[in-house]
């Protein structure tokens, strides 16, 4: 966990604290606390005047990553990128043939960071931001626990409305405990939803990956000598969907609801026939049944808009939220903000 407390000495008693949370492949600190320009959105909320916590899950940046120092617990259709091949490493089924942690395990793991800062720093509730798949440990949390949490933002959620309720029969479930990813790959990943003229810079490329690679110490030592691969938790999931995000009228009712997203963003709106993989972030906002939630669309953004063109417009929107719990003087609606960081509402 990183902090950075932008409190002033003489409103400590005031102090707001935002905890921040990664998704499903970006480390925290190269997500929300990026070293470059104007992209840390951590120290823009500090600078605000709040008092930012980061965390990184299990499995996740600088967080423990049992069972993932050894090669052979790589997705063995993914094995083939380990090149040149680490020491004593021979392609074969993983060593720990199970995914490496569950639904259950992070919002345990987030419950004991938010009981840390309400104890140490003094505040009543925590305020969450949460980038794609922090969603899925995010949401249930507040809607378990309003009593703990004051405000919800979720960036580009993702969202199976019909996705599962229940865990699986047994735990750990059967599989292996990560996957891997390439430089190329993250870019050109990227790439296909930066479709207007200046949505990213090309900088980002290497500025981006040197970061995940920071907080990689043993990913960056494997594939292609000085590049490496960001190695990514695998994790079972389950009680994220419109039954839960409806549940007692939580969301949206004592824990108001900011949802903001990419127009372009083809990760977090898909269409597929397995629900699991069926995400939809309109049919969040539908699916919250109180009256205190938004939706915001950002013009010429992907799922990556914390590093995009459109980041410090985003960091705008989340201080306004935080201030004020409204956008544009409305408890509840949805909007288009421009590439000038100008809202209206949607047609």
């Amino acid at each position: 966990m990183r902090e950075r407390d932008g409190t002033n000495n003489g409103h400590l008693d005031e102090r707001t604290a935002v905890l921040m949370l990664h998704g499903r492949s970006v480390p925290v600190l190269a997500g929300f606390d990026l070293d470059y320009k104007t992209y840390s959105w951590a120290e823009a909320l500090a600078k605000a005047g709040y008092d930012v916590f980061m965390m990184d899950l299990q499995g996740s940046g600088l967080s423990p990553r049992p069972t993932m120092n050894e090669p052979r617990n790589v997705n063995p259709a993914q094995q083939n990128l380990l090149k040149p091949r680490p020491p004593g490493f021979t392609p074969g089924s993983p060593y720990y043939p199970f995914q490496l942690t569950n639904s259950n395990s992070d919002r345990d793991e987030l419950n004991t960071v938010v009981d840390w800062i309400i104890h140490n720093r003094g505040v009543k509730k925590v305020a969450f931001i949460g980038w794609s798949a922090a969603a899925f440990t995010m949401g249930p949390y507040a809607v378990k626990n309003p009593g703990k949490v004051s405000s919800l933002f979720l960036l580009a959620p993702i969202f199976p409305p019909e996705g599962t309720s229940n865990a699986p029969a047994s735990l750990p479930l059967p599989g292996f405990p990560m996957f891997v990813s390439t430089k190329s790959g993250t870019w050109n990943g990227w790439g296909n939803e930066a479709l207007c003229a200046g949505q990213r810079e090309p900088a980002m490329k290497d500025v981006v990956w040197d970061a995940i690679m920071k907080s990689d110490p043993v990913g960056s030592t494997w594939g292609p000598v000085g590049e490496g691969l960001n190695r990514i938790r695998n994790f079972v999931r389950w009680g994220w969907n419109k039954t839960t995000a409806a549940q007692g009228g939580v969301l949206g009712g004592s824990v108001p609801v900011l949802i903001a997203y990419g127009e372009h963003d083809k990760q977090a709106n898909t269409s597929s026939e397995d629900q699991e993989l069926n995400f939809s972030v309109p049919a969040l906002y539908n699916a919250i049944a109180g009256n205190h939630k938004l939706m915001v669309k950002l013009d010429c953004a992907g799922h990556s808009v914390v590093w995009e063109m459109q980041h410090q417009n985003l960091h705008k929107l989340s201080k306004h939220w935080l201030d004020h719990l409204k956008v544009d003087g409305k408890t509840q609606g949805i909007f288009d903000m421009d590439t000038n960081g100008a809202i209206s509402p949607a047609p």
